[in-house]
Formats: C-alpha cells, structure tokens, sequence
C-alpha cells in the first residue's frame, strides 16, 4: 500500500511538519509505503503561475493517482489552511482523490481554530473527490515540541493517543479498500480455465 505525504508549511520549521512526521513513521513501522512531498519542494513561480507540466507537479499527481491514502497537514493561518497547499491542490485533476483514503492534520495557535479543518481543508480534499474522509487531527501548537539536541521532536501524551487512533483508523480503512484483480485470476475466470498459484 502506498500513501502519499504532503507537507503543507512554507516554513521550514513547522509544527504541523512534525505532526506528519510522526505519522508517517507509524505507517511506516506497519508495513506501508509513504512517499513525502513538502510544499517547499516546488518551485514558488510553477505554484503560482499554475504550470502543470513541471516535472515535479507531474512527479506529484503521478504519486497521488497511484496512492491508496493521503496525509495532509497544514498550519491554520487566519482561520484556514496553508495559500500554499491551496495553489498545489489547484494543480490536482479534479478526481484526483477518488478511490483514495484521506487523514487531514493541523496545527494551529490555539483550540478556536479547530474547525478550520472541517470548513476550510475538507471542502477542498471533498471536491477533489476523496473517498473516505477521516476525521482528522487538530493540534494546539503547544502540544507539539520541536527537535532539541539529542532529544527527538515529540507530541503531548493527549495528542499523541488521537494521532495514533486516527492512523489505526486510516490503516484499517486502507486494508479495506479493494485490491487490484491478480490479471492471470481474471484470465482464468474469463476462459473458464483451472490452475493453482
């Protein structure tokens, strides 16, 4: 299974950088692919200028179209998400989620921001098909500690235990999704032929 990664910070040091670290060091620890993109590895001027046919832009809905599963994070600035992410999301075709698993995560200065998830990020990941939206994680700024000489970046123990029963949300509904048909079984049901693996 494949998910994709996708930082939504301009900032280099991001909070909700780490959130989607740790999350996708879990999924990796069970067995899943993760591949990252940042929202700092495209060019600014292929953003704005809506170029689709930047190679990493194509790199990146490439990734996306083959993905089962999407983690998203992204800072809450005056109550919405990332304009960053927002012109990357822009490039997406426009069923570019369909069939896919999508975790939204957040980080923001405080608990009034919450709801910037459901009305500002999830109507942008709903139109672009998704789906199966999970309910999402939103963190206060202060439950998450950057890296500090030899001590890893962590998270508060209250935010760590929704993260990690989000992600045991999105591993099962990745294991649910339907696999793609082996072609020789389809071959066989089709000829009518009867063979052993």
């Amino acid at each position: 299974m494949l998910v994709v990664s996708l930082a939504g910070s301009p900032s280099q040091r991001s909070r909700s950088g780490v959130l989607l670290d740790v999350a996708g060091t879990w999924l990796r620890e069970r067995g899943i692919e993760v591949v990252n993109y940042g929202i700092r590895d495209f060019d600014a001027a292929d953003l704005l200028h809506a170029r689709f046919d930047s190679p990493l832009v194509l790199r990146f809905i490439e990734h996306v179209e083959t993905a089962d599963g999407l983690l998203i994070a992204t800072p809450v600035y005056k109550a919405s998400f990332s304009g960053a992410l927002k012109t990357l999301l822009d490039l997406l075709p426009e069923r570019a989620l369909a069939h896919k698993v999508v975790l939204p995560l957040a980080s923001g200065g405080s608990v009034a921001h919450m709801l910037a998830v459901d009305y500002a990020l999830k109507p942008v990941l709903s139109a672009l098909k998704a789906q199966e939206m999970l309910h999402g994680v939103y963190a206060v700024d202060a439950q998450i500690r950057y890296a500090e000489g030899e001590l890893p970046a962590s998270l508060a123990p209250e935010l760590q235990e929704r993260l990690d029963e989000s992600l045991q949300q999105l591993y099962a509904a990745l294991a649910r999704r339907p696999q793609p048909l082996d072609p020789r079984l389809l071959h066989a049901s089709l000829t009518g032929a009867r063979w052993s693996i």
